[in-house]
């Protein structure tokens, strides 16, 4: 009797042909699954390089950014210190000179706010169209009224067609009505506004409210604009602005109250600040240095060799950007006394190629040589100069790092990211194709070896029938 053939692998054959096909498909997938493993790691380490570049760059060039402030200045060669800040403080330009002031305050610049005639009708009030001409020391800027305008939209008109020029207005309402009042940012004497050119908003020059006004009174609120009244030693003085830059030679001034109060005003070397600032720069210089190192540098292997290759390991792009912010480095300053700033006791240390500061030497070459401005003019710039030559340090390495820092196309780190994220794609898409080459040759081998065990099982049925059959011929023979 046939032997019945079972369905299945190896049921026919008695090989393990699951076994059999999962060795010959690994065989022809491993090589190109390596190759796009590796890559793929390469890729992904690679983009989180560039991803920590862009980074430090940022923080960098953010910290230059901050020490460059021109409002919250961190080179300055000098400080002046006001004994009371209520009445006034100061800044200390690169040219100021050791010494103090006796500063007295006696009214500070004000600026010119007016009021029109009271409107029964309130902000609501019609005002007719036309052009409303808003004059201030000499110049005339003019807001257009539109038909059907009211108090309110013709304030709204003021501040959005003037408000750039620093004018401002807005209603208050009195028992007599509404009032547009306008104000400026711009203060000291003569400076004040008139109105013409609308019915009912006109306001004459140097004419005041008083202090007890009418329905139809119209003009300044207080007092005129003025000017800034002080003395500096004794010597009397006037400003139109509460920002005074040229009552001392190398020192501004920025009032805050009057009353005739006095103080005095320390003008020094700012040793202590222009060495934070200093050890600021080579802290935010050396990150970057350390960062690139660290994505460059091999690691060891087991047998302690430094053979195992960083994400930017040889690459040209980490060595760019090194080379980029040393070369603003080895630019001589334009002070006669500061020129390089091994002087100030910075150096590259030629082991790490990061910057190293003796304060030591700095506190000796800033008692010694009075530096102070020549250090703000390295790091800040040279106003007297123009193109180039008026740059400082901080903003040439700025323009050193700024082709890796721009956004888009033309930024080198982000041209660089998008070649990896296209990458990343590709081995991606041959990622898909080589799992679908392994599964349609899964399939063709499982089918092959499926019919040879069903071949081998029906050759072993024959063979066995064959067999019962010559046994039972023998049986016959011998009976």
């Amino acid at each position: 009797m046939a032997s019945p053939i079972l369905p299945g692998l190896g049921l026919g054959s008695g090989l393990d042909t699951t076994a059999i096909v999962k060795a010959l498909v690994d065989a022809d997938k491993a090589a190109k699954q390596n190759q796009i493993t590796r890559q793929s790691t390469t890729n992904t380490s690679q983009i989180s390089a560039i991803g920590s570049l862009k980074s430090v760059l940022a923080n960098f060039q953010t910290a230059i950014k901050n020490l460059g402030s021109t409002t919250n200045q961190q080179f300055l060669g000098f400080t002046a210190t006001a004994a009371d800040t209520k009445v006034l403080t100061a800044v200390a330009s690169n040219t100021a000179v050791n010494g103090s002031y006796v500063v007295k305050v006696d009214n500070l610049a004000t600026s010119s706010k007016v009021a029109t005639a009271a409107f029964v009708g309130g902000a609501s009030t019609s005002i007719p169209e036309g052009t409303l001409n808003i004059t201030q020391n000499g110049v005339s800027r003019p807001v257009t009224i539109p038909p059907g305008a009211t108090l309110q939209s013709v304030r709204d008109a003021i501040n959005t067609q003037q408000g750039a020029n620093g004018f401002s207005a807005n209603i208050v309402t009195d028992q007599f009505g509404s009032r547009l009042v306008m104000g400026s940012s711009t203060t000291g004497a003569g400076s004040d506004i008139t109105l013409s050119g609308i019915a009912g908003l006109e306001i004459t020059a140097g004419q005041k409210m008083g202090t007890t006004p009418t329905a139809a009174s119209a003009g300044a609120i207080g007092e005129l604009a003025m000017d800034a009244k002080f003395s500096v030693d004794g010597l009397a003085l006037t400003s139109k602005s509460n920002t005074v830059d040229k009552a001392v030679s190398g020192l501004t001034l920025n009032l805050v109250a009057g009353g005739g109060v006095s103080t005095t005003v320390t003008v020094g070397p700012n040793n202590d600040g222009l060495k934070k600032s200093i050890q600021s720069f080579v802290d935010a210089y050396n990150q970057v240095v350390t960062s690139v190192t660290a994505l460059t540098k091999p690691s060891l292997d087991d047998d302690g060799k430094p053979t195992i290759p960083a994400a930017l390991t040889g690459d040209p792009l980490a060595r760019g950007i090194l080379a980029s912010i040393r070369e603003p480095l080895t630019t001589t300053g334009a002070g006669d006394k500061l020129t390089v700033l091994s002087q100030l006791g910075i150096t590259t240390n030629q082991k790490t190629g990061a910057l190293d500061f003796d304060a030591t030497k700095f506190s000796a070459a800033m008692g010694a040589q009075q530096l102070g401005g020549e250090v703000q003019k390295l790091f800040m710039g040279d106003p007297t100069k123009t193109g180039d030559a008026a740059k400082g340090l901080l903003d040439r390495m700025n323009d050193s790092i700024a082709p890796y820092t721009v956004t888009g196309k033309d930024g080198i780190l982000d041209s660089r990211s998008t070649s990896l994220a296209k990458t990343k794609t590709n081995l991606a898409n041959q990622q898909l194709a080589l799992d679908r080459r392994v599964e349609t040759l899964t399939a063709v081998l499982t089918k092959k070896y499926n019919d040879m065990d069903t071949l081998v099982g029906k050759l072993k049925a024959t063979a066995s029938n064959i067999t019962s059959m010559f046994e039972a011929m023998n049986a016959q023979k011998n009976a």
